[in-house]
């Protein structure tokens, strides 16, 4: 029997499997493509799944390929500068087409000794409580102890396990295509610039391969939604929207988008989970999506490896949901809120001008990137020291990198008073005795994901806390 099945191969089902096999579970990933995809929907990583990536050891796989960029407070086609002082050490995101990411992912889980297969559709699911099994499109049969639906929107895990995905449908609609462009760069830039002045769901972007991204309102909400657009509908409403097509030929990938937002009810079914898109769907402003999802593996990549590894407290894998859900729906309300900014008529332009009037105060401006690049992500742990539930932020100490210690995907104990003992949860838990100007505390107890469980300096205290993280401890 597999360990976990995990439903979907793309960011969010790649870094699940990365995140499991650190812990010797095995793990089979299975896409219905018989192909890695050539689509550029997410287009780079935020703060805080660059960080993820620098606490996997992958962060300069990614900055090989990719370049870095400060985008501030954009929200709503509001541009600010970065804040100052923004709690990371990494102040910038990562522009990173969705391809060479899901390539990246793709090559660790790989290395880690997870199974890839492609050309695997689910059809069907069944689930005991002992295990799940998944019917394929080509009649075989395959079970496992858990299973994970990582495969998009339009998730057939989540349909077949019967999940309410409340929400509101879209109202809105917009074209995307990755297009040769035969006027030149400079007469393309200016008819931008002057069309965003009133429209700002309008843009080009050039991708670097002699192609732009194209972006323009459509004139609907196609009946069709999973039908792509066509490149005569693209030029239509270039030319009614720019009055100018750009000569626009030679598509390789024409779609549609709307305002849709939706989220699962429940992220847990027995052995079930949703995760990425499965769980959750909004309009892509702010670049969250494909963020939120791998953000989703991570955390919970180790709790369902503990699970099957058998020393996972009561509820650790529950607290999947306790905590994504509540992060999933901050996210559909500031697309929400993004997608009203982003209107033309009179109130949604006053409103655009007051935020970002409001967005010079540096506060403002920090709490929306933090929002945004989900830096400013705090679980609720219950009272107790401002760290708590926050991620730790990679700090220097006296031998190297906070982050450099975390690769394993273990918990983790920084404590810079030498005195206190993981004895009994060593084998889950690294004790780290090194000391940070950058921290002024005495010691912090890390979940595998980076999230302060414990702040102190009391041996007592910490033997309250390693349990309800790390399970019982081995004598």
């Amino acid at each position: 029997m597999i360990d976990v099945i995990v439903v979907g191969g793309g960011p969010t089902g790649l870094m699940l499997a990365g995140e499991l096999r650190l812990h010797d579970v095995h793990v089979a990933v299975l896409e219905k493509l018989t192909e890695p995809t050539t689509e550029t929907r997410g287009r780079g990583l935020h703060t805080r799944s660059v960080e993820m990536m620098d606490q996997r050891g992958l962060l300069d796989r990614f900055l090989a390929v990719s370049e870095k960029f400060q985008v501030g407070g954009f929200f709503g086609g509001i541009h600010k500068p970065w804040p100052n002082q923004l709690d990371t050490a990494h102040p910038y995101g990562l522009s990173t087409l969705q391809p060479v990411t899901e390539r990246l992912l793709n090559e660790r889980a790989l290395e880690l000794g997870a199974e890839i297969r492609r050309g695997c559709e689910v059809v069907g699911l069944v689930q005991d409580e002992d295990g799940a099994t998944v019917e394929l499109a080509d009649g075989t049969h395959l079970r496992s102890r858990y299973l994970v639906g990582c495969d998009g929107g339009r998730s057939v895990v989540r349909k077949l396990l019967g999940v309410g995905f409340p929400g509101e449908p879209a109202k809105v609609e917009t074209l995307l295509g990755d297009m040769e462009v035969a006027e030149g760069q400079a007469t393309v830039a200016a008819v931008v610039a002057e069309v965003r002045k009133t429209q700002l769901r309008f843009g080009t972007i050039p991708n670097g391969d002699g192609t732009y991204r194209v972006v323009v309102p459509a004139d609907r909400v196609a009946e069709d939604r999973a039908a792509a657009p066509t490149l005569e509908e693209f030029k239509q409403q270039l030319r009614a929207v720019a009055g100018t097509d750009f000569g626009v030929h030679s598509p390789r990938r024409l779609s549609r988008f709307g305002d849709a937002t939706r989220q699962a009810e429940r992220y847990r079914v027995g052995r079930v989970l949703l995760a990425g898109d499965a769980a959750h769907i909004h309009p892509p402003t702010g670049g969250q999506g494909l963020n939120l999802g791998v953000q989703d593996a991570f955390n919970l990549g180790w709790k369902l490896a503990a699970e099957v590894n058998g020393w996972a407290p009561e509820g650790l894998l529950d607290s999947y949901h306790i905590e994504r859900h509540p992060v999933g729906a901050r996210v559909l309300d500031n697309t929400r809120a993004q997608i009203t900014l982003l209107g033309t008529d009179a109130g949604a332009t006053a409103l655009r001008e007051l935020l970002s009037k409001l967005m010079d105060f540096d506060e403002v401006n920090r709490y929306v990137t933090e929002m945004i690049t989900a830096v400013g992500v705090r679980y609720d742990f219950g009272e107790g020291h401002e760290l708590l539930g926050r991620r730790m932020r990679d700090v220097t100490l006296k031998r190297g990198r906070l982050y450099e210690l975390m690769h394993g995907g273990r918990g983790l104990l920084l404590d810079q008073t030498g005195g206190l003992s993981v004895a009994g949860w060593d084998d889950r838990v690294d004790h780290v005795v090194d000391v940070s100007e950058e921290l002024d505390v005495p010691a912090v107890l890390l979940r595998p994901d980076g999230h302060v469980a414990w702040v102190g300096e009391d041996q007592q205290e910490l033997l309250s806390a390693l349990p309800l993280w790390f399970g019982a401890a081995v004598s």
